[in-house]
């Protein structure tokens, strides 16, 4: 009888995936190359945009909004008719381009199959664009990630691909992007890994990684190869009082961030009660900007210069407390009211302000180094991605010395991020909406766990001959339920099928109707699918869902004989153990064996 042969499958499965590998990775770099194109576009648009608005002038270079004096209607009003612009494109537009871009990505990746839709790749930075230059104190990065998601994935949606492949791209191109926006290739790597792929592997990994080098190559001819926030660190001498007070920089962060993704839900809870429609809340959001305005005009637009002078020690204290109050306050805000526009500019100013104000009551080190500890401990506190915090600061500053104490900071931040708050500012979002989202990695228990060590042996005894007379004495021996599976050998004990105790008793009471003997090949099936003993219980799992099935023999691949029975309650063996290793507490060694 014909079985199916798991390990044969799963070769194949392997050699096939090596080629698609390749195939999506060419893609990826194509995807690459177009989302430096889209950062380069969409920071061309803001400085169109802020240019027009602010300064009456046709140009697209980047500049700062309160960089000079502004009449006080401009600097109230800009911020409301950018809300309103962005809230008539929501609506008539598509909703998807609320939001800061990294939640509807990821949404897209969960719950659409990796499909954006064509408008949204012009939607999302135009409405950006309207956003950052009117004074919105937003970022860039945001809408890149969904800009560049969107192109990877409008490629991907014209091929025939899968899902998983679609998904690649889609993170290709949002990687790209923020390689291209920031230069900072591993970070962009990091944070598509800590946050989008939901999995580390050869065949997503190597395509994003293809995809962020070629960004960063286009990067070079279209925005320069120099960090974007470059700082001196050769003087800087580290010591273990510094390493020390990165900690409480790194708690004084984390504390910071879970306030401010606080007042983000609490502001976006405050606009879901309010009795008109959604489309309005981004011109009340940009009051709010308005009204920050007038308090510290340089904490409107990307800020880009701004976090230059705090990373850079240049900042007066009237600065950085403008900024770590009213930028705080107008961020959180008006994110709330659904606006488009990025959250790692913001964490990035309001960290490097926390970090310069601290600065001036600890040792001095190096020029801005306190801030640039600052700027790491909230992106880790805020995006609970702290390896994407270290490495971003490095490379956006290059100041390499600072490895350590960037990742006392960090890690610190997001140590007390993880214990006060369920989810991050990008996670929250994910999970009002219905969604389960988890981004706490580790290895599968059913990818540690053998076939044979769990599955229930069948003794050479107890095995069910094809050709035996299935008596009611021999169907009593067989254990299990009587939907349990048994297999069936030939005369050579090679399986040749599977049967159950209840398979067994219909067939012999019908051999007694017709007065026949009762053979167990007439109560056989065919196997429907035949596993190995040294497969692991994950590849086990996945047959049982692609076939529907609940159990399987287990056969010796040399001589096809049976060696046990797996079921879906023998999976459960690797869970079980991996929890008991999680809760079950013992003291291994006694106190004797400690004190000799």
């Amino acid at each position: 009888m014909r079985t199916t042969h798991a390990s044969t499958h799963a070769r194949l499965g392997d050699f096939t995936a090596r080629p698609r590998m390749l195939v999506v990775t060419g893609l990826a770099a194509v995807v690459g190359g177009a989302g430096a194109v889209a950062a380069l576009a969409l920071l061309r648009l803001i400085g169109l945009v802020t240019n027009l608005v602010f300064y009456q002038r046709f140009s697209t270079s980047l500049v700062a909004p309160g960089a000079q004096h502004h009449p006080w209607w401009l600097v109230l009003g800009a911020p409301v008719a950018g809300g309103l612009v962005v809230g008539l494109m929501a609506r008539y537009g598509s909703e998807k381009i609320r939001g800061h871009g990294m939640p509807e990505a990821i949404e897209a990746i969960l719950t659409g199959g990796s499909r954006v839709q064509p408008k949204v790749a012009l939607l999302k930075p135009s409405s950006a664009a309207v956003s950052i230059g009117t004074g919105g104190p937003f970022g860039a990065e945001g809408p890149i990630i969904m800009t560049g998601g969107a192109i990877g994935s409008l490629l991907a949606q014209l091929l025939h691909l899968t899902a998983n492949e679609r998904k690649t791209l889609l993170v290709s191109g949002a990687a790209a992007g923020m390689a291209a926006t920031f230069n900072s290739p591993l970070a962009a790597i990091l944070l598509a890994v800590e946050l989008l792929l939901f999995e580390w592997r050869p065949r997503s990994f190597v395509p994003v990684a293809a995809a962020v080098a070629v960004a960063t190559v286009c990067r070079g001819p279209l925005l320069g190869t120099a960090p974007v926030f470059p700082v001196d660190a050769s003087g800087l001498h580290l010591t273990p009082a510094v390493d020390l007070l990165a900690v409480v920089v790194g708690l004084t962060g984390g504390a910071l961030a879970v306030a401010a993704t606080w007042l983000v839900y609490r502001a976006e809870d405050a606009f879901a009660r309010l009795p008109v429609h959604w489309m309005w809340w981004p011109a009340l959001g940009g009051l709010v900007i308005g009204l920050g305005g007038l308090v510290e005009p340089r904490a409107l637009g990307v800020g880009y210069d701004v976090i230059d002078q705090l990373l850079t020690g240049r900042a007066g204290l009237g600065l950085i407390l403008g900024v770590l109050t009213v930028k705080t306050a107008i961020w959180a805000l008006s994110l709330g009211s659904g606006t488009s526009g990025g959250v790692l500019a913001p964490v990035f100013m309001i960290g490097g302000a926390l970090g310069a104000w601290e600065g001036m009551l600890f040792p001095r080190a190096i020029p801005g180094f306190w801030a640039i500890l600052g700027l790491a401990a909230v992106v880790g506190g805020v995006m609970r991605s702290p390896l994407t915090g270290v490495v971003f600061t490095l490379e956006l500053t290059h100041a390499w010395p600072a490895m350590l104490p960037l990742v006392i900071a960090s890690t610190a931040a997001y140590a007390l991020s993880a214990l006060v708050l369920k989810r991050s500012v990008l996670t929250e979002k994910i999970a009002r909406r219905g969604l389960h989202l988890t981004r706490e990695y580790s290895t599968d228990p059913l990818e540690t766990f053998f076939v044979r060590e769990v599955m229930q042996p069948v003794e050479h005894g107890r095995l069910l001959a094809a050709h035996e007379t299935a008596t009611h004495t021999r169907i009593g021996a067989l254990r299990g339920s009587a939907g349990a599976l048994h297999p069936v050998v030939d005369a050579e004990g090679a399986l040749v099928g599977v049967t159950t105790r209840r398979r067994l008793a219909d067939a012999t009471a019908a051999a007694a109707a017709d007065a026949e003997p009762p053979v167990v090949h007439a109560a056989t099936v065919e196997c429907r699918l035949a596993v190995h003993p040294d497969q692991t219980l994950r590849q086990i799992a996945h047959l049982f869902a692609e076939t529907g099935l609940t159990s399987a023999p287990v056969v010796d691949p040399a001589t096809r004989r049976p060696a046990g029975v797996i079921t879906l309650r023998h999976l459960l063996s690797a869970r079980l153990h991996d929890l008991t290793e999680e809760h079950h507490r013992e003291r291994v060694l006694p106190r004797r064996a400690v004190a000799g």
